[in-house]
């Protein structure tokens, strides 16, 4: 007999709650999927639904086995790995859909929703934001609602369908909580999943050329957030330190690998009043850890502390990351510097930028010190016609004269960049700084948001007798910049000048209250480490909470709520009531005196009463039929009513000799 390779519609009434659960499950991984996987998974989806509707015969094994190979590639060649979220989450994906061209029967749609459950908890290893809660009950209500649908023969209503999953979803809510308040927190997590590297994370990159840093100041995005003990420090103290290019080409900075200084090597000297604040900081899968100038002790473990005073971990930062830090705003950098750094700090490419090399070097003959030139550039740049400007002229070769002498235009690296060649060209030291500048105070949370539109490029120079001295050309061109921020900027009219387009102030106040919920559920939901669930316990009167404390509370609490659910289950549902018919039916097996074999259907049992008892055949019959019709038939008052009569008037009989052996 030839195999059945076609469909008969028997899933037609639980196939749609598949796709739909398969469907939402795959949504959040969409952002991140190549095209090519989304429109297989469509394809295969509205495929298999008309497959069912028109019985169409589905693909034969071959073919499967050609798709599942092509899919295969493709995911190798988009992500160029096989492991990993992004990756994990596309062959995820496309196995579901190829496992629709060859689901026929029930336990294929079991794979598919075991599938929907792992694309569901795979969403979670990227980020858990504050829509992630909603996602996931909502999830679980279509996968958990297919599953029955799919478990019944007959299909019930939606709203029907909804409710009774809502209902387990209700029932097992109690013990979620307990398992998530007193399962034992720990601080790192057992095992590191690779995220994909298919879209790019934006943040600030380990060189600068002209127009890098402009294309941050586009995005909202957040890079860290940050809490201040006390008071917050003025914006022209928010530098927020990140890493320090030293070399520089004739037209792009970078830097250095930083060496670890110890602290009694580190060449500083801190004034004044420290600042204690705490930082969350986005993921960046970066080295650099950002602190306001300049860091004194950090809470951050594995972060060390280079020679110019810039923190870097030794992993990359690949998920949100908080961490205490104690600044001093107030500070002297390299007193003395030796000679071989003078010479590296002034050291400029043969051939590159002449005109900026001439023109600093005539200043700086024109004036008496050091200091008097920084000042005099400062100067030029504030006074002649610079603009700033997010949307800058492309530069060529000898990127810095053009922009000095023609262009004129430009962002806060362009002024970094021109700023730290003169002071070369004049033979004073110096380097830029890449980092972020400002931030805006969230008043709905009473913390700092600080974006990649805040990321900033400042230079510093070393002038005898004062060490390292931080001088921002920006301010001098663009002072909204540094006092106001690229926030309020863009609401006091100069944004618009720039380049950048200003939301309403309505829709701003809405993004500030929409992140300030996020900050909460950052702190209250994923912030609920080990610390924080210590302190929860000692406020619940635990004393001294240890994993052993919490473990037998929680299995106590859950065999507790295991047992409240157990009753309020009984109390709801209860002993069906016993049937009617059947209790009649037992009453004229007594009646008759001979017990029915396991497995014997009444009307075998009626005939094998007949042969033992000739003169009870015609009433065992009659009272068999009556129960059959009763039992199986359409629910009837009459038949129930002609089955007890047709019992009591059974004769008793009394088992013979014969029955009895």
């Amino acid at each position: 007999m030839a195999r059945r390779s076609g469909t008969d519609g028997s899933l037609l009434h639980s196939l749609p709650w598949t796709l739909a659960a398969l469907s939402f499950a795959i949504m959040p991984h969409l952002p991140y999927l190549p095209v090519w996987v989304t429109i297989t998974c469509l394809g295969c989806a509205a495929g298999r639904l008309q497959a069912e509707r028109k019985r169409w015969r589905l693909p034969p094994a071959w073919i499967r086995m050609i798709l599942a190979l092509i899919c295969f590639i493709g995911v190798f060649v988009s992500y160029n790995a096989i492991s990993g979220v992004g990756p994990g989450s596309a062959l995820l994906s496309v196995m579901a859909a190829l496992k629709l061209l060859e689901t026929r029967q029930r336990r294929d749609q079991f794979v598919l929703l075991f599938i929907s459950i792992f694309l569901i908890m795979s969403a979670l290893l990227r980020e858990q934001y504050l829509w992630s809660l909603p996602y996931l009950l909502i999830a679980l209500l279509l996968t958990l609602t297919a599953w029955l649908q799919m478990s019944t023969s007959q299909s019930a209503s939606a709203r029907q369908a909804l409710r009774n999953s809502g209902r387990l979803l209700l029932y097992a809510a109690p013990l979620m909580l307990t398992m998530w308040i007193f399962f034992p927190r720990i601080s790192n997590p057992f095992w590191a999943v690779p995220v994909d590297t298919s879209s790019g994370v934006s943040g600030l990159s380990d060189q600068m050329s002209p127009g890098d840093i402009s294309s941050l100041s586009l995005s909202d995005a957040v890079a860290f957030r940050v809490r201040f003990d006390g008071i917050i420090p003025e914006p022209r103290q928010r530098y927020w330190r990140g890493l320090i290019l030293q070399r520089f080409d004739g037209r792009t900075w970078s830097g250095s690998e930083p060496m670890i200084a110890a602290r009694n090597n580190r060449p500083v000297e801190y004034f004044g009043d420290p600042v204690s604040y705490q930082i969350t900081m986005e993921a960046t899968r970066q080295h650099w850890v950002f602190a306001l100038d300049i860091p004194y002790q950090w809470s951050l473990p594995g972060t060390f502390i280079g020679q110019q005073l810039e923190l870097m971990r030794a992993q990359p930062i690949d998920q949100r990351t908080t961490y205490s830090v104690v600044s001093y705003p107030r500070f002297r950098l390299n007193a003395e510097l030796q000679d071989y750094s003078r010479r590296f700090h002034v050291r400029l490419p043969d051939g590159s930028n002449p005109k900026t090399v001439k023109l600093a070097r005539d200043m700086r003959a024109a004036v008496g010190s050091d200091e008097a030139f920084v000042d005099s550039v400062l100067r030029k740049f504030h006074e002649e016609e610079y603009f700033y400007t997010l949307e800058p002229p492309a530069l060529g070769r000898h990127s810095v004269d053009e922009f000095l002498f023609e262009t004129r235009r430009g962002f806060c690296e362009h002024y970094a960049s021109a700023f730290a060649v003169m002071m070369r060209a004049a033979g004073i030291p110096s380097r830029v700084v890449l980092g972020y500048q400002g931030g805006e105070v969230n008043p709905m949370g009473n913390y700092m948001i600080v974006r990649q539109s805040d990321a900033h490029a400042w230079t510093e120079v070393w002038l005898q007798g004062e060490g390292w001295r931080r001088v921002d050309p920006t301010a001098a061109v663009a002072p909204e910049r540094i006092d106001a921020g690229m926030s309020a900027a863009m609401f006091a009219g100069a944004g618009a000048s720039w380049g950048l387009i200003a939301p309403s102030a309505f829709l701003h106040q809405v993004m500030l209250t929409w992140d300030a919920l996020n900050e909460t559920w950052n702190d209250w939901i994923l912030g609920y480490g080990p610390e924080n669930q210590n302190a929860f316990m000692e406020w619940l009167g635990m004393e001294k909470p240890d994993w052993q404390k919490m473990m037998l509370t929680g299995l106590a609490l859950l065999a507790a709520l295991a047992m409240a659910i157990s009753i309020l289950l009984i109390m709801r549902y209860g002993r069906p009531a016993k049937d009617k018919a059947a209790v009649l039916y037992r009453q004229f097996t007594e009646a008759a005196g001979v017990a029915p074999y396991r497995g014997e259907s009444p009307l075998a049992f009626a005939s094998r009463l007949g042969e033992l008892d000739g003169s009870v055949r015609d009433a065992a019959n009659d009272v068999t039929g009556r129960y059959l019709a009763a039992r199986y038939g359409p629910p009837s008052e009459l038949g129930m009513l002609e089955l007890q009569q047709s019992v009591r008037r059974f004769p008793r009989r009394k088992r013979s000799p014969r029955e009895r052996k």
